[in-house]
């Protein structure tokens, strides 16, 4: 038998018998509603019959084998249920309802596997298709897989049993770490007490003038994130390859001057700092991507599998204004518009924060840099959740002037949805291109 004459995946045992479980015992379906749907069962018979069940569920009304054929009547459905003999021969199909979700496991099983099937056919088809780009059929495909791996999880409901030792034990933790970070930990004291780290289904924006640091913040924020705390985490770099990403990585965590790793101009104590250094990096939950004017469905396509196979929690795209938008003949603000759209629910559907780099306009040259000097599109302060802003005047060394490796450096947080606005105070340490805490003294 070919597979196109092959019956789809369905049990139809199961499916009488989870109706009928419902119908022994009412108050089964309020578990059995938080993870199956009308569209998981395969009979259209029972389809309207779980719609009906749901219904009435909703309505407060707590249904039996009458509440049932009366509501079924009333909407006029009752001969696309099966008619009334169908109804009634549902609990002679199950003893008990001890067994719900059991069956009920059964069905969403068997519709996953129809949705399966369906997107595999849906694959195919497409893929003849000469108008679609390839790449477009690909993210388009993972997103429906990588959908449907989430779809109709079960919410679970916690009794104060369960939730009052685990909140012990996370205040506990607190307090042993001093630790008043909810979200990821960005390393940098004044803003994670500002935002609690930063939060899932976010997208933060980080902006600054050319040269003023923007790849140095990710990167002090991506060291404390990946390899102090071990947080997996990933990093498109679409200006800088991988390995000028690791040497600015190991010069940081070394403190050892970039121009020397550059240069190969290393002392012999240098050669112990770079082995400690190596060591602490090689095994950090940090993954890079450096693929120049990227394409936004390739971007999306990574960051998903990513999450996938990495369990990266964290994501951070350098920058906003190397991504290619898939519309290239549209004009450059509908461009824009439209990444930082989709950049926003990448965030949203991974359930991680995105950080993005962007450029702000020369009218902020000099001056602290506002919303409305985002480059690109309004629609980016628009989606944002929060928007920083590196700011400092730019130190030029005058003549015979000694160079001073430390700079002053403030972080403007102009918008937070959840949370305070206001300054950060860091400093720059030029030689390492590594930001750090301001000390009080």
């Amino acid at each position: 038998m070919e597979l196109k004459d092959r019956v789809p995946p369905h049990n139809l045992d199961a499916e009488k018998a989870t109706l009928g479980a419902i119908l022994l015992d009412w108050s089964s379906i309020g578990d059995v509603i938080t993870y199956l749907r009308s569209d998981n069962f395969y009979s259209l018979q029972n389809q309207t019959i779980f719609e009906s069940m749901t219904g009435l569920f909703a309505r407060g009304v707590r249904g039996d084998m009458l509440t049932l054929i009366d509501d079924l009547t009333k909407t006029g459905n009752l001969e696309k249920a099966g008619g009334m003999t169908y109804v009634s021969s549902l609990t002679d199909t199950v003893p008990t309802s001890a067994n719900v979700d059991y069956y009920a496991k059964i069905v969403l099983d068997n519709s996953t596997r129809r949705n399966l099937i369906k997107i595999s056919s849906d694959i195919k088809s497409e893929s003849f298709d000469e108008t679609k780009e390839s790449r477009k059929i690909l993210e388009e495909a993972e997103q429906k897989i990588f959908k449907l791996t989430d779809v109709n999880q079960a919410s679970k409901v916690f009794s104060m049993r369960d939730v009052v030792p685990k909140t012990i034990k996370l205040i506990d933790y607190h307090y042993k770490n001093k630790d008043s970070c909810s979200g990821i930990p960005t390393g940098f004291t004044q803003l994670d007490s500002m935002t609690s780290g930063f939060q899932n289904s976010e997208m933060i924006i980080i902006g600054a003038r050319p040269s003023m640091g923007k790849t140095a913040m990710a990167l002090s924020m991506m060291q404390h994130i990946a390899i102090d705390k071990r947080i997996p985490c990933g990093f498109f770099s679409l200006e800088m390859s991988a390995e000028q990403i690791g040497q600015r990585i190991l010069s940081q965590v070394a403190r050892i001057p970039g121009t020397k790793l550059r240069s190969g101009m290393l002392k012999t104590e240098d050669f112990k700092k770079l082995q400690d250094a190596a060591g602490a990096c090689f095994e950090a939950p940090l993954y890079i991507v450096d693929t120049p004017n990227m394409k936004l469905l390739d971007l999306r396509a990574m960051a998903r599998r990513m999450k996938v196979n990495q369990k990266v929690q964290i994501i951070f795209i350098d920058y906003i204004g190397l991504i290619t938008s898939e519309h290239e003949e549209a004009p450059v603000y509908e461009q824009q518009s439209a990444i930082s759209k989709s950049l926003k629910s990448l965030a949203r559907e991974l359930e991680i924060p995105v950080v993005v780099l962007c450029q702000v306009a020369r009218t902020a040259e000099g001056d602290e840099p506002n919303l409305a000097q985002l480059r690109g599109s309004g629609s980016i302060e628009q989606d944002a959740d929060m928007v920083m802003f590196i700011h400092g005047n730019r130190i030029k060394q005058q003549e015979g002037e000694a160079f001073n490796p430390v700079m002053d450096r403030k972080l403007i947080v102009a918008k937070q949805r959840n949370g305070p606005i206001g300054d950060v105070e860091l400093v720059f340490l030029s030689s390492y291109t590594k930001f750090e805490n301001k000390s009080k003294e």
